[in-house]
């Protein structure tokens, strides 16, 4: 698979991916973390919020209880999006690879960057947006 970057493949992924897992997930609706979700699932998009404190505190989002790591979601999850700073992408890496099905597509949000990373799950099947924002890409091509 590839890292993704143009206009058209971003738009394919985010028309054709209705199931995201958000890594970072914030419960503060003044951070992006919390605010992109919750326009996706105002989009009709499934979120899944990934984050151990709100996991250990039994919070839910947007109709899905949060989970504090990506395996121990159930359910086939099409997009992981990832909130966190480039410097701690690579510790998801194992987490990612162990979900059952592997995601379609793994999104770095604005301003995070890992390619060593990028390249390990290019390298298993799984393709890679880095550095955008699902809302604008959203909003600007559908």
């Amino acid at each position: 698979m590839t890292q993704l970057q143009q206009p058209h493949d971003v738009a394919r992924v985010l028309k054709d991916n209705k199931v995201i897992a958000v890594v970072g997930f914030h419960h503060d609706p003044m951070k992006p973390a919390h605010y992109v979700p919750e326009y996706l699932h105002r989009q009709g998009y499934t979120i899944i919020p990934v984050n151990p404190a709100l996991a250990a505190r039994g919070q839910s989002f947007f109709g899905h209880k949060a989970v504090a790591t990506l395996a121990e979601i159930s359910t086939p999850v099409d997009v992981v999006e990832i909130f966190r700073r480039s410097d701690k992408v690579r510790d998801h890496l194992a987490d990612i690879l162990r979900m059952q099905p592997l995601p379609k597509v793994v999104w770095l949000q604005l301003g995070i960057r890992d390619d060593a990373t990028a390249q390990a799950l290019t390298e298993q099947g799984i393709d890679v947006i880095q550095d955008r924002c699902m809302l604008a890409d959203h909003r600007a091509l559908l």
